[in-house]
């Protein structure tokens, strides 16, 4: 035993004067996977190309590979080189394994006492089945004779990540180990399997489009977590090293375009906020076409691309939410929440990507970690929503069997008092015929009495759309018989369904009256007619009126409900309106139907340019 230290102490001594080129690691005990990050050195590939020449430079051409050199996308090939050596007694089995799925090539080469007795070939650019053993991670097994010095030199060419968590282990503490990983990284992607197929289930059931997204975000964003970890190499393309180069630029940009959609239907944002609702439109088109134009790009740079978009929309989501929480949306609330945990890991990881943070973890942990937290609320956020849609389904439905049972009970009560009229009717003819000329004198009135009320709104007090569309065709044949211009206007009450959120519905009630009134005051001729045209939206006939005549109603309409101190329980409401107006000589039947679409396309123009507004239609529009 004396013997044999003494050669160890000398040969340590004798190797120690290659400090700068490479320590030389003392392999010991079975004490689990020793990292090798201490013990890896590094030159660039460009000072030399084939290992002769590598094996030839001196120690002044090695430097110490810190994670500030390597832990980037897209750097140049480079060597790196490390030396071990067995001081038991006894030959020694180890496994040296590269826990990085997605570099490109690698060159190791295996020398011993100077000579090379092994070289191999391994990287997810060759198909899967060309690696030495069949493992998510490059595995290179080897045996440590005693008093035998062992030098590996790895070339790494990479586009991607040149991420080096190379590690030593026995076979016995490496088994554990992948018997670890394999099952954190199957629970995991397990578990968003689980919940992807299950909201897509839901999705189809249910008709829902945010099931849906949700469905599609979850299964691509599992998708790319396994072609991460390497198991959708493994398993599913392993003779198609082409697809796995091309599969996670593509999938990062799918997740975001589900993602910026799924946000748009959970958010309610076409019914809260029209310009966020936009910007989740327009970064979903551009997602879907950074998806079709990555094959035409270097890795390296669509990667790049990639990070920054994620940077960018899950910023942009953030804050997005957060505004529309403190606007009170609950859900806005608690998709905040879940967001955060993706912004926070998806942010350290691309900073660990891009060079920019060092943290002794993988790349991928922050993003996992936030991603998992992210689909659990999300989850929950999904449920709330759809427990809220269906208790306001069935609060719909309640509503409607007691208007059925109403409207029962109104067309029995009818026919009861029209049954006891025509029993009146029949003993007054029997008494008297002058007592029957009175009885249906007042028939006649009361009949067009009936008729007139048919014809009112019976919230606002004006005509109803059934004494408008009548009133239309009727002024458009005169129009047309006469050549004489008719106008149309169709008013909008802005941001009435605030009113009603805010004020409750008795204060909208309130103020569609107080309009509707207004609108009468404010039309002087007899054969004008303004009549609710539906919901907060008004339309008025202007017959015999041109185009200027028309605009200049509409403003002095605008700016009178403008100017209105409308008020309800002592709290001021802020009120305007939108006009579209349309005016022309009618010349064929259908035009009446042609000028109505004309004025609502005017409206929506207006709306769409800022509200409180009066436009005028134009070919333009």
């Amino acid at each position: 035993m004396k013997h044999l230290s003494f050669i160890f102490i000398c040969f340590t001594l004798i190797f120690s004067t290659q400090a700068r080129g490479g320590t030389i690691l003392a392999v010991g005990e079975d004490e689990g996977a020793l990292e090798l990050a201490h013990w890896l050195y590094y030159t660039p590939a460009k000072k030399s190309d084939n290992i002769d020449s590598v094996k030839a430079l001196d120690s002044r051409s090695w430097q110490r590979l810190t994670p500030a050199y390597n832990n980037r996308i897209g750097i140049e090939a480079f060597w790196v080189k490390f030396s071990i050596y067995n001081p038991k007694e006894i030959p020694i089995d180890r496994i040296l394994s590269l826990a990085n799925p997605n570099i490109d090539l690698i060159y190791l080469f295996h020398i011993v006492n100077g000579e090379m007795i092994d070289r191999v070939i391994m990287g997810d650019s060759l198909p899967f089945t060309q690696r030495p053993i069949i493992n998510n991670h490059f595995i290179y097994p080897f045996q440590l004779e005693p008093d035998v010095l062992h030098t590996f030199y790895l070339k790494i060419e990479t586009e991607g990540s040149a991420s080096l968590p190379l590690s030593l282990s026995s076979p016995k503490s490496f088994a554990k180990d992948i018997e670890s990983s394999s099952l954190t990284n199957g629970f995991q992607i397990g578990a968003l399997t689980a919940i992807g197929l299950f909201s897509l289930f839901i999705a189809i059931s249910s008709r829902s489009f945010s099931y849906s997204y949700y469905s599609g975000y979850v299964l691509s964003v599992t998708l790319l977590v396994a072609t991460l970890h390497g198991f959708a190499f493994r398993f599913l393309w392993p003779q198609w090293p082409l697809l796995q180069k091309y599969m996670i630029p593509f999938l990062i940009p799918t997740a975001i375009f589900f993602a910026l959609l799924f946000t748009e239907k959970v958010l309610q944002l076409k019914y809260h906020n029209l310009r966020m609702l936009r910007l989740c439109r327009y970064g979903a088109g551009f997602a879907v076409i950074l998806a079709l134009v990555t094959p035409f790009l270097s890795y390296s740079l669509s990667l790049y691309i990639n990070i920054i978009t994620i940077l960018v929309v899950t910023t942009l989501l953030m804050v997005m939410a957060i505004i529309q929480a403190l606007k009170g949306h609950k859900l806005a609330r608690l998709y905040t929440l879940a967001w955060s945990g993706m912004l926070v890991g998806s942010f350290v990881s691309s900073a660990m990507y891009l060079g920019l943070v060092e943290l002794p973890v993988s790349h991928l942990t922050p993003l996992m970690l936030g991603l998992l937290f992210e689909i659990i609320f999300m989850a929950a956020v999904l449920a709330i929503r759809y427990n809220d849609e269906r208790k306001a389904k069935l609060k719909i439905q309640q509503e409607a069997v007691i208007q059925a049972q109403r409207a029962r009970e109104t067309r029995e009560q009818a026919l009861k008092i029209e049954a006891d009229i025509n029993e009146k009717l029949e003993q007054m003819v029997q008494e008297r015929t002058l007592e029957l000329e009175i009885a249906l004198r007042e028939l006649n009135e009361a009949n067009q009495k009936l008729t007139e009320q048919a014809t009112i709104d019976s919230l606002t007090g004006v005509k109803n759309r059934a004494a408008f569309d009548k009133r239309l065709l009727a002024e458009g044949r005169l129009s047309r018989r006469q050549q004489t211009p008719m106008a149309l206007l169709m008013l909008d009450i802005d941001r009435f369904k605030s009113i009603n959120d805010n004020y409750g519905h008795l204060a909208g009630d309130q103020t569609l009256r107080l309009i509707a009134q207004t609108l009468k005051e404010q039309l002087k001729r007899p054969g004008d007619l303004v009549s609710r045209f539906g919901g907060e939206e008004f339309a008025i006939i202007l017959p015999n009126t041109g185009e200027e005549g028309a605009a200049q109603v509409a403003e002095l309409i605008r700016q009178t409900i403008y100017e209105l101190p409308i008020s309800w329980k002592e709290r001021s409401i802020p009120l305007t309106i939108s006009i579209g107006v349309s005016a022309e000589i009618i010349d064929r039947e259908q035009d009446p139907t042609k000028l109505l679409e004309q004025a609502d396309k005017a409206l929506y123009r207006a709306k769409n340019e800022g509200r409180n507004r009066v436009m005028v239609y134009t070919e333009s529009l």
